[in-house]
């Protein structure tokens, strides 16, 4: 976690990132390894939060 930011504060910006991340793949009209990756990696990070990443795909 950042210092200086609550927990709160770190789950609304991993949320909102990975919410970002599935517009971008929404819109992704090929395929994108390091997209895809990356998805993978804030699903775990949400997952390690207890927070469903399912609620937040597009």
């Amino acid at each position: 976690m950042v210092e200086g930011m609550t927990l709160d504060e770190f789950e609304q910006v991993t949320i909102d990132y990975y919410v970002n991340l599935q517009r971008i793949k929404k819109a992704e009209t090929g395929n994108n390894a390091k997209l895809d990756f990356q998805i993978k990696v804030y699903q775990n990070k949400l997952s390690s939060l207890d927070i469903p990443s399912e609620e937040y795909e597009m």
